[in-house]
């Protein structure tokens, strides 16, 4: 019998869920996790180690590492065949003002440790 799966800690939904590429022709689409966004958003954004982006969402380091790989295949694959990019979905929880995060005017951003 499998583990559970663990329900990953994000600091906020994406602001933005979609990202049409101009002049693209078809309707393809590319779904990226909310998780995968999250994993993104730390490792290049925050420039976080994967193992920083773990704690912050509460996961192991290899999950990290396998949700990165997927979602950067995901971005690559949207931006080099003009797909569709879409954000939705996962298995997650918003942090809401864990001592990971802390809330500022409305948004929960996260502190780096």
């Amino acid at each position: 019998m499998p583990r559970p799966v663990r329900v990953r800690r994000v600091c906020d939904e994406p602001k933005y869920t979609r990202f049409v590429p101009t002049g693209a022709t078809g309707f393809d689409a590319v779904v990226l996790s909310i998780e995968e966004f999250e994993t993104i958003r730390h490792v290049d954004y925050q420039k976080m180690t994967h193992e920083e982006c773990a704690k912050h969402m509460d996961i192991s380091r290899t999950t990290v590492t396998e949700l990165y790989e997927a979602a950067r295949y995901k971005v690559a694959d949207a931006l080099i065949n003009g797909k569709v990019l879409c954000i939705e979905g996962g298995n997650y929880r918003v942090c809401e003002g864990s001592s990971f995060c802390k809330v500022k005017s409305g948004e929960a951003e996260c502190n780096k440790r």
